[in-house]
């Protein structure tokens, strides 16, 4: 494949500092996984991709928000500094709010059924936007009993897996890794599902102060090594990867041995 093909099959994230490092982009029409513990800029992170997307390249997005109202969304960017409902204005982004009874719905029903209809609403939603991006924050709603892992893993996996085959989208989903567990996702399958995975964490360095990191964990068909990177929150601009950490730290939530 030449150049020009490379260059139409990749999607600039539109985060600062991170394409150059991943090869120019995410793969168009893949999914990638942002993990982390609670208040690691998961969030921030995927809707950097978003409002970056929209603003830098013009790429209306789509963002279903499943743990957030739209209200507490749409005020939490208004702090950051980004209008999301000037964005909707101008067609470039969408919010998405699944019913509150997602979770009960899941349990009772079968869990292929429930992310097929989800799928068909989000296709619906993408045409009539024109997306190229979607973002499901986070891709599971948030469930502690054991027993119900196995019927969020099928709802993920049959999610993910329908959305890339007939949504067409550049996909971000999250998921939140329980504190202490040294795990990379919540359910154990999301990271297989993904195309490239991004660990966001918060180290310590030997004089104190408190960092905020990216660990590349995986990015597939893409000449990317693992590395660790110090990010940086910026207001109105979003998550910016500064740069590889050259430090030893401390992990502070989940991270590999530095």
């Amino acid at each position: 494949m030449g150049d020009r093909g490379l260059y139409y099959d990749t999607v600039p994230t539109g985060i600062e500092g991170l394409d150059g490092i991943i090869g120019g982009g995410l793969i168009r029409g893949r999914t990638y996984l942002i993990s982390g513990e609670t208040g690691t800029a998961k969030t921030l992170t995927a809707l950097t991709f978003l409002v970056q997307g929209a603003l830098k390249h013009g790429e209306p997005g789509i963002y279903i928000s499943v743990d957030e109202t739209y209200e507490q969304l749409v005020e939490g960017a208004r702090r950051f500094g980004w209008d999301l409902e000037e964005l909707r204005s101008k067609g470039l982004l969408e919010v998405l709010v699944p019913e509150m009874d997602l979770v009960e719905r899941i349990r009772e029903k079968d869990p292929t059924a429930i992310a097929k209809s989800l799928v068909e609403s989000i296709r619906e939603y993408v045409a009539a936007l024109n997306a190229q991006r979607l973002v499901i924050d986070p891709i599971a709603p948030l469930v502690t009993l054991e027993k119900d892992v196995q019927v969020l893993r099928e709802y993920i996996r049959v999610l993910v897996m329908s959305i890339e085959r007939e949504v067409g989208a550049t996909n971000i989903i999250t998921t939140e890794i329980p504190s202490g567990s040294g795990a990379i996702s919540r359910y154990g399958v999301e990271e297989f599902l993904a195309a490239g995975v991004f660990v966001l964490g918060i180290a310590k360095s030997r004089e104190g102060a408190f960092k905020r990191v990216m660990f590349i964990r995986k990015m597939r068909w893409s000449p990317v090594n693992p590395g660790v990177y110090e990010i940086e929150i910026v207001p109105k601009v979003g998550v910016v990867v500064k740069g590889p950490v050259r430090e030893s730290l401390m992990p502070i939530t989940y991270l590999p041995t530095l």
